[in-house]
């Protein structure tokens, strides 16, 4: 999505047998934070795409072939079927902290729900902003 946590400052890897382990999720769905212009802001580039610890290891063929694997995955029935697994108390917590406009867990779903699927709208400017990225390190 858009996590600021992946750079080599504070990568949250972890090599477990052989495999890499993605770690410390909290800010991968970094909007969340602050929801002022949310949906706005899911159309966003992501420029901080250029920090990331595993650029470097792609081709500019291997992720516009991992974005299109991912968003045929990423239908929006598998979101709401996600997004409906979120604890109420944890949205319940969240709206209570910060800016947050919403009046209840069922609000909250729906945002997020929004935000996703517009993300995943074409084009897909964080992968364009990737390519761009990657293809000024080489």
């Amino acid at each position: 999505m858009t996590n600021v946590d992946r750079t080599p400052r504070n990568a949250n890897m972890l090599m477990w047998h052989r495999r890499l382990w993605l770690i410390d999720h909290g800010a991968a769905l970094y909007f969340h934070h602050t929801w002022t212009n949310y949906l706005e802001r899911s159309r966003d580039a992501f420029p901080m795409i250029k920090d990331h610890i595993l650029l470097q290891s792609t081709s500019l063929l291997s992720l516009s072939d991992v974005d299109s694997k991912m968003t045929d995955l990423a239908t929006p029935d598998v979101i709401c079927e996600i997004v409906k697994l979120i604890p109420d108390a944890w949205l319940v917590a969240e709206s209570q902290v910060g800016d947050s406009p919403f009046g209840g867990p069922a609000e909250h779903r729906d945002a997020y729900v929004e935000y996703l699927l517009s993300r995943l709208k074409a084009p897909h400017v964080f992968l364009e902003e990737a390519i761009r990225a990657r293809s000024l390190s080489v």
